[in-house]
């Protein structure tokens, strides 16, 4: 085998042709195909991490949520417990000053009652003494006579109390 000059030069004059045909038809779009797809990569990742932000941040905005809502129940909840204590004092003062009222009430009804029953006993009393002093003199008392027996029994009667 010998080596021919000749053939090497036309072997590189077509390899220049080739490559030269090949950079200006095929390597120039290849490349802005792989640039085109480098980018579409990059712009992914971009919006990736963008979308890995607005998610971050959401999350916080929702533990902030949570916190304020989780907040917000315990005050009513405290609140509600407040109310209820003061609504059941409340009742516990109104039920005191009712008891009150009907002991007052009921105290004035014994009171009334012990005057009605003492105004009953005394017409009584006056009554039957008549009726014992008539039957131990047994003889008609004038009406002076009578009146003096009646009140001095009623002075008696007056002072048991």
């Amino acid at each position: 085998m010998s080596f021919h000059w000749e053939s090497s030069v036309y072997a590189i004059i077509a390899f220049a042709i080739l490559y030269f045909l090949l950079s200006k038809y095929a390597f120039g779009p290849l490349m802005a195909i792989m640039e085109k797809r480098r980018q579409l990569v990059q712009g992914e990742l971009q919006q990736a991490e963008q979308s890995r932000l607005q998610v971050e941040q959401l999350l916080s905005e929702q533990k902030g949520a949570f916190e304020t809502a989780r907040k917000e129940a315990q005050d009513i909840i405290e609140q509600a417990r407040l109310t209820a204590s003061k609504q059941a004092d409340e009742l516990v003062r109104v039920a005191k000053e009712e008891a009150g009222r009907v002991k007052e009430e009921a105290l004035r009804d014994i009171e009334n009652e012990k005057n009605k029953a003492l105004a009953s006993l005394r017409s009584q009393v006056s009554a039957m003494s008549v009726l014992i002093a008539s039957k131990i003199i047994e003889k008609q008392l004038d009406e002076k006579s009578q009146q003096e027996l009646v009140d001095h029994y009623l002075k008696e009667v007056g002072g048991q109390q």
